[in-house]
């Protein structure tokens, strides 16, 4: 038990909340949208194990690849496994029983949802070597967590169609704006140590400026959505409550101050994803 609460530690379970409510929304979404029913309780609990098991071994993954890189970081050198707290192979261990709870959820679900693992899986590994090779990995970030509401609507509707992927896209771009914020703290150990990423590659001010961008086209893809499906003027609120938390964020870092980068990364994102959720819900409710 020791070990676990360790390991939850490590990969930061509380920060599930980024992706689960967008899970929750394209499942939601997608099953009122195509079906024109409100999700059954057994499909939310199947699909709530299998974000747990599907960011719980992503994470987990990322520690234990980057494991040498973290011990050279001044910022990682305390994290789990190069302190000595964890070994590779136990932490491999909760990584087969991650994927396992996400396979086992999967079935629970439908055939596509199956189908479409072996591409999620495959996205999940990939993004802890991106960083080796290209500045992109942002994006691939943004794909892996971009999968949570694609993947609540495959959950519930059994297919992939325009509106989940706009949805898909919308959460990819939002990930990736904040996943560069994120990254501006490490600008100098990447350079020196032949790591790739938006602010090595184009500098401090050039990130931070294409981290707006993606957040810009975040918003207009909320607004899409908003026409695109009969969701009416709740969820318009939360578009606007969105796009201020997006601008707060980046009023909070600049190319000279970093200081506040933790707040605009954690606090501002977690209450994101939870406020578009909530004002989705209010919106479908209250029709």
């Amino acid at each position: 038990m020791n070990k676990l609460k360790i390991i939850l530690e490590m990969i930061k379970f509380e920060h599930t909340i980024f992706a689960l409510p967008f899970a929750y929304m394209g499942a939601i979404l997608g099953s009122i949208v195509v079906n024109g029913v409100w999700p059954t309780w057994p499909q939310i609990f199947w699909i709530t194990l299998a974000m747990v098991g599907a960011r719980s071994a992503a994470m987990a993954l990322n520690r234990v690849i980057d494991r040498v890189i973290d011990a050279k970081n001044p910022r990682t050198v305390t994290r789990a496994i190069p302190a000595g707290l964890l070994s590779a192979k136990e932490v491999y261990v909760f990584i087969i029983g991650s994927f396992a709870l996400l396979f086992f959820a999967a079935f629970q679900l439908n055939m596509l949802a199956v189908q479409l693992l072996p591409l999620a899986v495959f996205v999940l590994v990939l993004y802890s070597y991106t960083k080796r090779f290209t500045w992109a990995c942002h994006l691939v970030l943004g794909v892996a967590i971009g999968l949570a509401p694609l993947g609540g609507w495959v959950a519930t509707t059994g297919r992939v169609d325009a509106i989940g992927l706009l949805l898909f896209v919308t959460v990819a771009l939002w990930t990736a704006g904040f996943d560069v914020i994120y990254a501006c703290q490490d600008i100098e150990f990447d350079k020196r140590n032949g790591l790739f990423s938006i602010p090595s590659r184009f500098g401090l001010a050039s990130a931070l400026n294409l981290a707006r961008w993606f957040h810009v086209i975040t918003v207009l893809g909320f607004i899409a959505l908003f026409f695109l499906t009969d969701l009416s003027i709740w969820f318009a609120i939360g578009i606007l409550v969105a796009a201020g938390i997006l601008i707060y964020e980046h009023r909070l870092v600049s190319p000279n101050d970093l200081s506040k980068l933790n707040t605009a990364f954690f606090t501002m994102n977690g209450i994101l994803s939870v406020v578009v959720f909530v004002f989705t819900i209010l919106d479908l409710v209250v029709k």
